[in-house]
């Protein structure tokens, strides 16, 4: 029996392992399509710039290997996934967490490495932030994860804005770091502000959440009404809550900031590249509060007198605290993080320094 059942482990194993060669594969594919679309576009279009073959080894090895090191900390969700395989008797698992999260690292890698950096300081500050005192929240929040792992819908809502940016911006500018400049690049600025901005609400709802919950001494209070409610509630916010998703988006636009004075070859006759880091506590702050509010409006929250928590759910022994059952924690992400990359760059190209 024991013979067995050593067998099956090792051909489960197996499986295991070759659908991760299978999901490598596809990235190297993906990678390689990018590439020659890239050269061949440069060849017609003489104004774009190619995927220099440093830039796309580079962008296709760094995400592999923080993903896989985020996977062995379970930072991510191996058994997030769209679907089941079943080989040979063996469910084998789809692993779309891994996969979404390593197409959005290598997108924004290639387009710029200014992009890539913001994102690994979401990506590792959040991480942290998460796991940190783990039991506690346990005690608070009822979807409260081992370990803080993200499934690959929450990767999606948090990364798939940057990735649809970082596309968009190799297909107006190409491949490369350029100056946040709107005299001399509005439209690839513009781009580059909505990434950072996306990254920073991200950054600042996560460390908003992480940090107000366990630190915060004063009970916090319905962001719509300004009424005491449990922690845990969707919309519930407090001082704590609001000065850490400033320094969440602060460390964001921080890691932006110090890649552009690191890459870009011309910032001695482009506009100041210091208001990335305001710009990106602002973005923080504002997606932050936005996300606070679509959640008290928008996501049911409620009191469960048996667990003596706020939950997401409506059943016999919940109270109704606030919000109806229209979108989930990770919709009200997704929406808070579009609305701050539309709106908030306009507003910034009112007030960004002139060279």
């Amino acid at each position: 029996m024991s013979v067995r059942r050593f067998q099956d482990d090792s051909c489960k194993e197996s499986l295991e392992m070759m659908a991760n060669i299978f999901i490598l594969c596809m990235i190297l594919a993906i990678s390689l399509g990018f590439w020659i679309i890239s050269i061949t576009a440069s060849t017609y279009y003489g104004s774009l710039r190619p995927i220099s073959p440093l830039r796309w080894l580079f962008s296709v090895l760094v995400p592999i290997i923080i993903t896989t090191r985020a996977v062995k900390q379970k930072s991510l969700d191996r058994s997030g996934v769209v679907g089941d395989y079943y080989i040979y008797g063996f469910r084998v698992p789809f692993e779309s967490c891994s996969s979404v999260a390593l197409i959005i690292g290598f997108l924004l890698t290639v387009a710029n490495y200014s992009f890539f950096a913001a994102l690994l300081a979401f990506f590792v500050t959040s991480s942290k932030l998460t796991k940190w005192k783990g039991d506690k929240k346990k005690q608070i929040d009822a979807e409260y994860r081992a370990g803080g792992q993200r499934n690959w819908i929450q990767v999606f809502c948090n990364g798939g804005v940057p990735a649809e940016l970082a596309l968009l911006y190799m297909i107006e500018n190409g491949p490369g770091e350029i100056a946040v400049d709107f005299s001399k690049h509005y439209t690839a600025s513009w781009m580059c502000l909505s990434l950072l901005g996306a990254l920073a609400c991200s950054a600042g709802d996560t460390w908003a959440s992480e940090v107000g919950t366990v630190v915060s001494k004063s009970p916090p209070r319905l962001i719509t009404t300004w009424e005491e409610v449990p922690v845990g509630t969707n919309g519930a916010v407090t001082v704590v809550g609001f000065l850490s998703s400033i320094l969440g988006g602060l460390c964001v636009g921080l890691a932006y900031f110090i890649s552009q004075l690191i890459c870009v070859s011309d910032l001695d006759i482009s506009a100041p590249q210091w208001p990335l880091i305001v710009y990106g506590a602002s973005a923080g702050f504002l997606g932050s509060v936005l996300d606070s509010y679509i959640g008290a409006v928008m996501q049911y929250s409620g009191y469960d007198e048996n667990r003596h928590m706020a939950v997401n759910y409506y059943t016999d022994g919940v109270r109704h605290i606030s919000g109806k059952p229209i979108l989930d924690n990770n919709a009200v992400n997704l929406f808070s993080s579009i609305l701050i990359a539309l709106t908030l760059p306009g507003i910034a190209w009112g007030f960004w320094p002139r060279n």
